[in-house]
């Protein structure tokens, strides 16, 4: 009896030491479902912002291309806006602008951020407190409160729009980095290359930096869904995209506040838009952030 209870306890043991099979990418999606969902629907988005000016029904710009406040139809499938302008086109070509304004800023931010947390953490000392202060200082401010300041002073625009929203990434890129930067310069490879002559320069940027690409790539999917939140906000109170550039935050502060009533359709679509994008983007932040963390890749 003994003899066959310590057979079926290796067979188990085997069982469960034995490799799944199939591709990475499928168990990768088995194990997280919601965040493959998630990337194919952020794939999708990109794939339209990509393509917006070739796939567009009709032309975003211009009026009277259909009857005014048209509800959604065959011809109009996400009907027409208070000037005869097709929501659809309107709503496809604002996907490049949310993605061109959350890219571009978050690139900024990532960058000054990824600095000071390298210099930080590297250092320590008076340098390191007083980087620190500054984090807390931005930090103490919520975001979207300092991204409108920001844009009341800079004024409208594209270009405005994208400064005034890198400031969201900055402390979260800083302080990631420079624990990232904390952790590795006590390492055993980093000690080595210090003991063979390795400036400080090389160890930073050969040895160290590559190791917070992994934490980098996570803060980066989940501020984007973040700063796209934060441009249609911008937009909503007129102080992002300006008309006839089509913006999400924007189609809903337009015709959509002023007709919501009459025209629901308006304002339903932007909103699904901006959720489903920022939705998908948080939750493929999420799925990266188990894939990428040692402490979290074997617990699920």
């Amino acid at each position: 009896m003994r003899a066959r209870s310590a057979t079926l306890t290796q067979v188990q043991v085997a069982s469960q030491a034995r490799p799944r099979k199939g591709p990475r990418w499928w168990l990768l999606a088995r194990r997280n479902p919601a965040a493959a969902v998630s990337a194919l629907v952020v794939m999708g988005i990109v794939l339209v912002a990509l393509t917006a000016p070739w796939i567009t029904p009709y032309d975003p710009y211009q009026p009277r291309v259909g009857p005014r406040l048209h509800p959604p139809s065959l011809h109009y499938p996400m009907g027409t806006d208070s000037l005869g302008r097709d929501m659809l086109s309107r709503i496809i070509l604002g996907s490049q602008v949310a993605l061109l304004v959350s890219t571009v800023s978050i690139a900024l931010g990532v960058s000054l951020g990824t600095l000071i947390g390298l210099v930080s953490g590297w250092t320590e000392g008076l340098v390191d407190q007083a980087l620190q202060r500054l984090i807390d200082a931005m930090m103490a401010i919520p975001g979207l409160v300092l991204a409108m300041a920001l844009a009341s002073v800079l004024g409208t625009g594209l270009d405005k729009v994208i400064l005034a929203l890198s400031i969201f990434t900055i402390p979260v890129a800083a302080r990631t980095v420079r624990g990232t930067v904390l952790s590795a310069k006590t390492e055993a490879y980093v000690e080595a290359a210090r003991a063979l002559g390795a400036s400080s320069t090389r160890l930073l940027f050969t040895h160290i930096l590559p190791n917070t690409l992994a934490p980098i790539i996570v803060v980066v999917s989940i501020q984007i869904g973040i700063t796209i939140l934060a441009e249609a906000a911008l937009s909503f109170v007129g102080l992002g995209v300006q008309p006839p550039t089509p913006s999400w935050g924007q189609l809903l502060s337009g015709a959509g506040r002023t007709y919501m009533e009459r025209a629901p359709w308006l304002a339903i679509f932007p909103t699904v838009a901006i959720s489903v994008t920022v939705l998908a983007f948080n939750f493929l932040g999420d799925g990266l952030r188990d894939i990428l963390d040692p402490r979290l890749r074997g617990s699920t």
